[in-house]
């Protein structure tokens, strides 16, 4: 087995379903698998899954296990001598898994690459996001303070009934996006990364989500070998933020606070104080905190499922 493909899915019923159609219709000559690793979805998912792709391994996890654990997983079962992570709201538009295959076995720096990625693209087919500098504490702490003043201010409007003045300042601010081919210093997002199957392919469990990859792509980098964003593979990211909706902040803001405090924890070697500290005064907002109490209700209620 050449390759193995996990996607992690979670009530994405309508867009793994365009994945995995994208997936069967452009990669050919080359020995393939697809693992499905569910978190215990609700939307009907695991039923079309079995009655429309009885040749996907379908692993039915018993809750929303986080996405580590569910790609870990996977890799538990997985057969191929490289793994591709691919997320379930992403589209293959050419043969993208038979050019990471050859152009890591044809690579005359082969026993020096950890992993590859894509230059994703958007739904308008334009470049988006790809990977990113790696965050030092310094940065960790400088996003978590800009973002505990965007969130005050958000509230005040809300409070106010002014959150329209805040939508038409988003729409006017451009995204910013890391597209650099080649070697890069940094990490390749998590959206579509493929990596060889060994022992530094599987994701530290502590992650419930986000930072994961960057987590692994940091033990790469550290044991000297490289992450690569080539060119040739087209893959279409069909993510969306939602920042423009009634809440101040979103789950996922949430998971990110505290994933970051964890990463900055392992792998600065600190305890952390400042960043926790500013994520605190964040909280202290009772519209993130009433977000971020629905953050630990997921995560706790399920972290004694992961060991089952």
């Amino acid at each position: 087995m050449n390759v193995s493909i996990i996607i992690v899915n979670y009530n994405t019923k309508d867009v793994i379903r365009k994945c995995l159609d994208s997936i069967y219709e452009h990669t050919h000559d080359i020995d393939f698998e697809v693992i499905v690793s569910d978190n215990g979805s609700t939307d009907g998912s695991i039923e079309m899954l079995k009655a429309d792709y009885p040749q996907v391994i379908l692993i039915e996890n018993n809750a929303n296990l986080g996405f580590g654990v569910a790609n870990n997983r996977g890799l538990d079962v997985a057969k191929g001598k490289y793994i591709f992570y691919l997320n379930s709201d992403t589209i293959i538009l050419n043969n993208a898994v038979k050019m990471f295959f050859d152009y890591w076995e044809k690579s005359p720096e082969k026993d020096q690459i950890g992993a590859l990625g894509g230059v994703l693209l958007n739904e308008n087919l334009e470049m988006m996001h790809s990977g990113a500098p790696f965050h030092s504490y310094k940065s960790f702490c400088k996003i978590q303070m800009k973002q505990m003043i965007f969130h005050t201010i958000k509230s005040i409007l809300l409070f106010f009934n002014l959150s329209f003045l805040y939508e038409r300042h988003r729409k006017k601010v451009p995204s910013k996006i890391f597209v650099k081919t080649g070697d890069t210093d940094g990490y390749i997002t998590g959206a579509d990364l493929f990596v060889l199957n060994n022992f530094y392919a599987r994701f530290d469990e502590n992650f419930f989500m986000y930072c994961e990859e960057t987590d692994l792509e940091l033990r790469l980098k550290e044991n000297g070998l490289k992450r690569i964003i080539i060119d040739g593979p087209k893959i279409q990211h069909l993510h969306k933020t939602f920042l423009g909706d009634k809440n101040i902040t979103s789950f996922s803001e949430i998971c990110t606070q505290i994933s970051s405090i964890y990463y900055a924890k392992k792998n600065f070697k600190k305890s952390a104080l400042i960043l926790r500290f500013i994520i605190w005064l964040d909280w202290l907002n009772p519209y993130v905190r009433k977000q971020a109490k629905k953050v630990y209700t997921v995560y706790y209620k399920n972290q004694s499922k992961i060991i089952n």
